[in-house]
């Protein structure tokens, strides 16, 4: 028998954190206090997984975007990282409501024969997801200190180790590591779009939803469009790469978790259930304000990240810039050393933001899915050796030019696998027995259910471009 659905909601406890795994702690939200204080006290959570839309992969397909299009598919950017608003909105309120995050609520909700499936596709975007990491802070070691790039990659395995050191910290020293990591990205994209002013009036018709005409000929060799028939179809391969780098099926895991460490702070009187109810719906209000102010940075780095390319390398006549490590070459005549220094700065901090971010996410899942609690860094290393193989061996084989096709791949795979963590996530949100009276209304579920038709079709369209390129 369905339990009622006041029943489900863990009301009468503060959100814990048991599936925080080695973060620590939780943070107690004065719900009396002036509104700013409250905020100041709740945020964090939208911060942690804000940073994981800024990882390598997705400044591999921003970069050529701007490269070759201008500012044509600047929409697309805000689109889709509308579309993860919705969808890390839904996570977040799923944890707060629930006190269970979605690993968990999958594991209990699926069958043997399904669940073990979900946790591979979780795995293996964790994977692809350290392999852009591993690519673009080997990438960022080779273009600010002149290594080769195979040294790179082994100077990411001694930083893992470093970054090692943060973990099993309170959840406030995490979240404040993340912030400064985050300060350098947004300041140094900054300063290089003074140093490289763009063409704002372009700027703004890039907002305007529209799909552009991409000449074929001149293509650069091994771009991901390559020469793919029909100049619009390669734009739309383009426009669906940006979707796919810009919403992490990980991410959704991670903030159904970290949310939890936010609880109301004890009033010293019992509570009935509508003050309990309440309560909730004041801490549901301050995750939406964290999860959208923390995303629309995230936004906004995307956005500059295509608006420095546009400005940069977008010109008649100019040779396609299709790869990092192009982008920063070209930086270095373009709007002098200085611009170019920060560009690898801003990739190192990146790299190593999303790592942590990544390696909550893994525990999470491993600890969700399979009920093991392994030591940060036990899953860490592992993750990490995941990814340092497919990345070394690429680099050997294929040599430096394959960064930037290993990097997209990786992207490819993301977006594969975010259907799987988007069903569960929108049924359980849909579902008066999961949320109670806090269910999402008919409205947000025709949205939540028409992004993940979107999100299927762009895997569709995406793949078949790829292998057509």
């Amino acid at each position: 028998m369905t339990p009622p659905a006041s029943a489900t909601l863990p009301l009468d406890m503060p959100a814990s954190a048991a599936g925080q795994s080695d973060v620590r702690g939780s943070v107690a939200v004065d719900l009396g206090a002036p509104r700013w204080q409250q905020m100041r006290r709740f945020a964090g959570p939208g911060l942690l997984v804000a940073i994981g839309y800024m990882d390598p992969g997705n400044w591999a397909t921003d970069i050529e975007s701007g490269s070759r299009l201008g500012y044509a598919l600047l929409w697309v950017v805000v689109a889709s990282s509308l579309g993860a608003m919705v969808l890390q909105l839904l996570a977040a309120r799923l944890g707060l409501v629930t006190g269970k995050d979605l690993a968990r609520h999958s594991r209990e909700r699926y069958g043997p024969r399904v669940w073990p499936l979900q946790w591979l596709g979780a795995q293996v975007s964790i994977v692809a997801c350290d392999l852009a990491e591993v690519l673009g802070g080997a990438l960022a070691f080779k273009l600010l200190l002149g290594v080769p790039l195979l040294w790179g990659v082994a100077l990411t395995a001694v930083m893992t180790v470093l970054v090692l050191g943060l973990h099993g910290r309170g959840v406030r020293q995490l979240e404040a590591v993340i912030i400064a990591l985050l300060v350098c990205i947004m300041g140094s994209f900054a300063v290089q779009l003074v140093l490289t002013p763009p063409d704002w009036a372009a700027v703004a018709l890039g907002l305007v939803p529209t799909l552009p005409s991409l000449p074929v000929a001149g293509s650069a060799a091994g771009s991901t469009v390559g020469n793919t028939a029909g100049s619009h179809h390669a734009a739309l391969v383009l426009a669906l790469g940006i979707v796919g780098a810009t919403i992490m099926p990980h991410n959704l895991y991670l903030h159904s978790s970290l949310v939890q460490t936010r609880h109301a702070a004890p009033t010293g009187a019992p509570l009935d259930l509508a003050q309990r109810q309440q309560q909730l719906r004041k801490l549901l209000g301050l995750a939406r304000w964290d999860t959208l102010i923390s995303l629309a940075m995230a936004m906004a780095v995307n956005a500059a990240i295509l608006i420095l390319a546009a400005a940069a390398f977008h010109a008649p006549g100019q040779v396609v810039v299709s790869d990092l490590a192009q982008a920063y070459e070209r930086l270095l005549p373009i709007a002098g050393g200085a611009a170019a220094l920060l560009f690898g700065l801003a990739l190192l901090a990146s790299g190593q933001s999303s790592t942590l971010t990544g390696t909550l996410a893994a525990q999470i899942i491993l600890d969700g899915f399979l009920r093991l609690r392994w030591p940060a860094w036990v899953t860490r290393l592992l993750t990490r050796a995941l990814a340092l193989v497919p990345a070394a061996l690429g680099v050997y084989w294929l040599g430096d030019a394959a960064v930037g096709d290993l990097l997209v791949w990786s992207q490819v795979v993301l977006s594969l696998q975010l259907p799987m963590a988007m069903w569960p996530l929108i049924r359980l949100c849909s579902e008066r027995r999961t949320l109670g009276e806090f269910t999402i209304s008919r409205f947000k579920q025709a949205l939540a259910w028409g992004i993940f038709a979107l999100i299927c079709s762009a895997n569709a369209v995406l793949v078949v471009g790829l292998f057509r390129g």
